[in-house]
């Protein structure tokens, strides 16, 4: 049994900008996420693609936010639980909570913080006959590497701003690049459409609108794909790679099934303390549902900060927690690791972690170094 100060379900930007917040105010976390690694949907879907709203930060990749991410939470050592499920949570002794993952991980939680974003998601995929065997290794629904496409005949599919994004993002690295999408209008930002269509016009790459109908591949390699216009003409089109961008199906998984106050597949809560219709578990980012939300990283950052004092609030109901800053306050520098240099200026102490502490922390850390 895993005894914590909090769990938070879910290890994306905002799971682990919601362990800092809760470091800053002494309570120790513990985060699961079903993903082999940290930094949830960014990582997975589209680790390279650049980010500019972060503030003081003109642009970062999600990659990039989610390494800075990591190295500030390292002084709370939060214990990490990657590749794990959360199926079931259910009440504890007292105000606290019990959890389970599908991998048998067992918590005694004070509270649980869903940052979970989109749920479960699982990309929208191509049915055709033999796509099994090139799926992975010449048909891809997420591009891991974009080295990996160098000098390669590649083509993207779909409309949105992820195919645009790449197709983009990969012209200058492939050898040719073509856009498949089912018609000649786009979802994606007027400005990528612009540059793609001026592109295409300077011979660049090349857009073709139509359904793929068929690829022809050998040993896991893809060689063609069959591209069927309106006119029901089929056009064969050599090609290396294939990456399908046709967008996810997200679902909220086992949380569906925990007993939550749901919005079309979000979970309400009061945007005062972030606080799900089950004291003691509170949702932030993309999962979460309350009037006016807007579903961007920054105002996840927001919620993390107001959820972490309405969870001290559940915890600790008769202790008040006075609003402390952290460029001036004693104990936020020592919950930081931050020392006084000669001149009297705070600086962070090298390689100085915070012991876990907190109302019934675990020690245990899992934060990469």
């Amino acid at each position: 049994m895993q005894r914590c100060d909090v769990l938070i379900v879910g290890a994306g930007p905002a799971g682990l900008f919601q362990v800092f917040e809760l470091g800053l105010l002494g309570l120790h976390a513990h985060l699961v996420d079903a993903m082999p690694v940290i930094g949830g949907q960014c990582t997975e879907l589209y680790p390279d693609k650049p980010i500019y709203d972060i503030p003081a930060v003109p642009v970062c990749t999600a990659r990039e936010l989610t390494e800075r991410l990591t190295t500030q939470i390292r002084p709370f050592s939060p214990m990490l639980h990657l590749g794990e499920t959360v199926v079931r949570i259910a009440p504890g002794e007292g105000r606290r909570w019990r959890a389970q993952t599908g991998a048998g991980t067992e918590f005694d939680a004070g509270a649980i913080v869903i940052a979970g974003g989109l749920g479960a998601f699982a990309p929208r995929r191509l049915a055709l006959p033999g796509i099994d065997a090139l799926e992975g290794r010449s048909v891809h629904y997420k591009v891991a590497d974009a080295d990996a496409l160098r000098g390669k005949d590649v083509i993207v599919a779909g409309g949105g701003d992820s195919a645009l994004d790449w197709a983009l993002a990969l012209l200058d690295r492939v050898r040719s690049l073509v856009l498949v999408h089912r018609s000649g209008t786009f979802r994606a930002a007027a400005a990528s459409v612009a540059r793609m269509q001026a592109l295409c016009a300077q011979g660049r790459m090349q857009f073709l609108e139509g359904d793929i109908v068929g690829v022809e591949g050998a040993d896991g390699r893809l060689s063609t794909v069959r591209v069927r216009s309106r006119s029901g003409m089929v056009n064969r089109v050599d090609a290396e790679e294939l990456l399908v961008f046709w967008g996810m199906h997200p679902a909220l998984g086992p949380i569906a099934d925990w007993d939550l106050a749901l919005d079309r597949q979000q979970i309400v809560v009061d945007p005062a303390t972030f606080q799900t219709s089950r004291p003691g578990v509170f949702a932030i980012g993309d999962i979460a549902s309350y009037a006016g939300k807007k579903k961007l990283i920054l105002s996840a950052f927001h919620e993390a900060a107001l959820c972490a004092f309405a969870v001290h609030g559940h915890l600790a109901p008769d202790v008040r927690v006075p609003l402390q800053y952290t460029t001036t306050s004693p104990l936020m520098h020592q919950r930081l690791g931050v020392r006084e240099n000669a001149d009297g200026d705070a600086v962070r102490a090298p390689g100085q972690t915070r012991s876990a502490g907190g109302v019934g922390a675990d020690a245990a850390t899992g934060v990469p170094a």
